[in-house]
């Protein structure tokens, strides 16, 4: 049964700096922190409207949750764990700094019923991360992880695509180490780029030069279907879609589909390997995908289909669905 959350955003409080992407009242439209009240108020609307509480985590997002003041953390939980168990939401997950992570704290979260710890990693490399005032290193994400895994948390990473300073080499050896780590989820995150951050200073001076969004799409496919095939679930790819980010945003890579278009691309490259390999009959190749995929294979607005038919060859492809195929493979019609 799918999983879900009800988000609880904290916004900036708890930050000890400020990164150079970083606008969290853009990204998460919240003006305030909550109060323990207004939590347990959203926390009774959800378990009054949601169908499978069990399958739900009451999720607190937005800022470095581990590294806010402690009597406000604590209220938080405390309220939210009113609502854990017992036939109601099945945990808390929590968002913070690799930097956050102590036994102390571990032991702590433990006690209020948090069941999901997410790290925002953003990339692996020293340099990278030095450059956009992350203030942490690689080693911080390596051994909150370990941490993490020994208390029994489900982790979770965060990536970011296309940070200042960063080359498609600092991406993929991120993607190596997030797969060397094998965190339970992961989340993919274009960098999308906000009024008042340095990353807009930065762009108008010219001094960051991001990506080319091929690149950036291509780099994000790779990740997802890497992260797939070594059994890590992608529970995000893209910003979430937000009339404050749109409004917002003054260069970057947001698109309100993101996935849907890293998706269809895998496709794409499935597809034109498929093709190198077979003949097709009558000028229409048949190929089998997961019947779950077959509107990722197609492509949004049919782009995959109309990709094929304009490379001057005219081919003609059609999916057919096969249970048999896992996702993002392709395979002969039976």
């Amino acid at each position: 049964m799918k999983h879900s959350n009800i988000s609880i955003f904290i916004a900036h409080v708890g930050c000890p700096n400020m990164c150079s992407f970083c606008n969290q009242h853009t990204i998460s439209g919240a003006e305030k922190v909550p109060s323990a009240e207004e939590v347990r108020q959203i926390c009774e609307k959800a378990f009054n409207e949601i169908r499978c509480p069990e399958n739900t985590e009451i999720a607190f997002f937005g800022g470095s949750f581990t590294a806010i003041p402690r009597d406000y953390m604590i209220r938080l939980l405390e309220t939210a764990y009113e609502f854990v168990g017992n036939g109601k939401f099945k945990g808390i997950r929590i968002s913070t700094r690799p930097d956050c992570i102590d036994n102390e704290v571990l032991e702590l979260l433990k006690k209020y019923g948090v069941t999901s710890i997410e790290l925002g990693a953003q990339s692996m490399n020293d340099d990278v991360l030095k450059a956009n005032d992350r203030g942490h290193t690689s080693a911080d994400v390596f051994n909150a992880c370990r941490l993490i895994r020994e208390y029994g948390f489900e982790l979770g990473l965060q990536m970011m695509v296309g940070l200042y300073k960063s080359t498609e080499e600092n991406e993929f050896e991120t993607i190596d180490d997030i797969v060397e780590i094998c965190p339970d989820t992961v989340r993919i995150y274009p960098v999308v780029i906000l009024k008042g951050t340095k990353l807009a200073e930065l762009l108008e001076s010219g001094e960051y030069k991001p990506f080319e969004p091929e690149t950036v799409f291509d780099i994000c496919s790779i990740a997802l279907m890497r992260f797939e095939y070594e059994g890590i679930k992608v529970i995000k790819c893209g910003l979430h879609a937000s009339e404050f980010v749109e409004r917002d945003m003054v260069g970057g890579f947001y698109h309100p589909a993101f996935r849907e278009v890293c998706e269809s691309l895998i496709y794409r490259w499935r597809t034109e390997e498929f093709i190198a390999y077979h003949e097709p009959e009558n000028n229409m190749y048949r190929i089998a995908v997961n019947p779950s995929c077959i509107s990722k294979a197609v492509g949004q607005k049919k782009s995959n289909i109309e990709y094929f038919r304009s490379t001057g060859m005219g081919i003609e492809v059609k999916f057919i669905g096969d249970s048999s195929i896992p996702v993002y493979e392709v395979g002969e019609v039976k």
